[in-house]
């Protein structure tokens, strides 16, 4: 269904990926918060689409919102957002149909606990059971390419962005308003993965203990020069996938556990790098004061354990096998 110049919506017939997408999207960073004019008219005027009035908020509004997210692709690739920019398919923003533009939200999504940072400078989508439109790379990230999937979204406020606040993500809320617990997890060893490797953090591990392949894995090259988590890279660097605070039931291949997040992006980083079949499924989780490093969820055990083994072929690594309740 066509919608006027300066709209996104999803089209699976007529939108898509491009042609040839550029390498690593899933190490783009994300969008930089920053507080930007907004202005009472233009995009953020009340307006109408297929007959539905709409009417944008004003201020500095909070926003929370759950419901489904799609993305758009090449059919809007170079066309003009409603804020008066270029839509790029590639970068890190979103369309929003009432949020103030320009604005800047944290969009989470819900099935594996995976966020992102975007840049909202457009309007939609256009369908009643949807909130977002995001970008291909903010999908890309966040899991979301095969189709629609439920998300949070937190809009981050001018205040959040002055005092930093917006650097802490907040935990979702159970349906009492109650912190929601971490998923149960059960450690499964992996044939052949080193023992205690789902609890130890690397940092803490004694010098005497046999050798530990992820540690070594970490140590293989200089690690890179890591911004404070949450804040942009500097020009022409990527970065890893925000820590979450969820994860989704399942089987999980752990990584490594690690007492400073700088660790854990660190290995992120590299195995993104050298494995980029496993990149779109790596996740830093925060538990038990640890900041653990899981690719997954896989629906079935055998599916972990194959993904273990190819793992084990391409980087010489041992994974743990975690089950998540």
């Amino acid at each position: 269904m066509p919608t006027p110049a300066g709209t996104a919506t999803t089209e699976a017939t007529r939108d898509g990926p491009g042609a040839n997408p550029p390498p690593d999207l899933y190490l783009v960073a994300d969008a930089l918060p920053q507080i930007e004019p907004v202005r009472a008219g233009g995009p953020n005027k009340p307006y109408e689409v297929l007959g539905q009035a709409y009417t944008p908020l004003l201020g500095d509004p909070p926003l929370l919102q759950r419901g489904l997210a799609s993305w758009y692709g090449r059919k809007f690739h170079g066309r003009g957002t409603a804020n008066g920019e270029t839509y790029n398919m590639y970068a890190m923003t979103a369309a929003h149909r009432t949020m103030p533009l320009p604005s800047y939200a944290r969009v989470r999504n819900l099935a594996n606990g995976r966020e992102v940072v975007v840049r909202v400078n457009d309007r939609g989508p256009f369908h009643s059971q949807r909130v977002i439109d995001l970008s291909y790379t903010a999908a890309l990230k966040l899991g979301l390419l095969g189709g629609v999937g439920t998300v949070e979204i937190e809009r981050i406020t001018e205040a959040a962005i002055r005092t930093g606040a917006w650097r802490a993500p907040a935990t979702l809320a159970g349906p009492a308003g109650e912190p929601a617990a971490p998923a149960s997890t059960t450690a499964l060893l992996l044939p052949g993965a080193a023992s205690g490797l789902a609890d130890e953090p690397i940092s803490a591990l004694d010098p005497t203990d046999p050798p530990d392949p992820i540690a070594d894995f970490a140590k293989r090259s200089t690690p890179p020069q890591l911004a404070p988590s949450g804040s942009a890279w500097p020009a022409g660097s990527s970065a890893p996938a925000r820590a979450a605070r969820l994860a989704a039931p399942g089987f999980w291949l752990q990584l490594g556990a690690f007492a400073q997040l700088d660790g854990a992006m660190n290995v992120q980083l590299r195995v993104a790098r050298e494995a980029a079949w496993l990149a779109p499924l790596l996740t830093i989780f925060n538990e038990r004061n640890l900041h653990r490093l899981q690719a997954g969820p896989y629906v079935s055990r055998a599916d972990a354990v194959d993904a273990g083994e190819r793992l084990r072929q391409a980087l010489s690594l041992a994974p743990a096998l975690v089950e998540r309740r």
